[in-house]
């Protein structure tokens, strides 16, 4: 059985080379959704802005680190931009390594 929290786990993988920081904690990913009958998953997520030049990248790992998880036969992304992401979706992790916290 694949679970959310698997799939979040193997997101982790992603990071986000500008940052240095996983996808996970930097609060892109907001659902994901899984077909157990067929092992399709669909990760929802965001970029930190519209004309972000890492879309095609994360197009492309994404789905790879979704996908090393026994079960996943295909991954889709659904991008969004609504809510818009804002520092806040960070992780207390995320805002402790970028500065925000001490």
């Amino acid at each position: 059985m694949i679970t959310k929290e698997q799939v979040l786990e193997y997101l982790k993988e992603v990071i986000d080379p500008e940052l240095n920081i996983n996808i996970v904690d930097l609060g892109l990913v907001y659902d994901v959704v899984i077909d157990q009958d067929t092992g399709h998953v669909i990760v929802t997520m965001t970029l930190t802005t519209p004309g972000c030049p890492l879309s095609m990248v994360f197009e492309e790992w994404v789905p790879n680190a979704v996908k090393k998880i026994d079960g996943v036969k295909d991954v889709k992304i659904n991008l969004v931009w609504d809510p818009p992401w804002d520092p806040d979706k960070l992780s207390d992790e995320a805002k402790e390594n970028l500065g925000f916290i001490t």
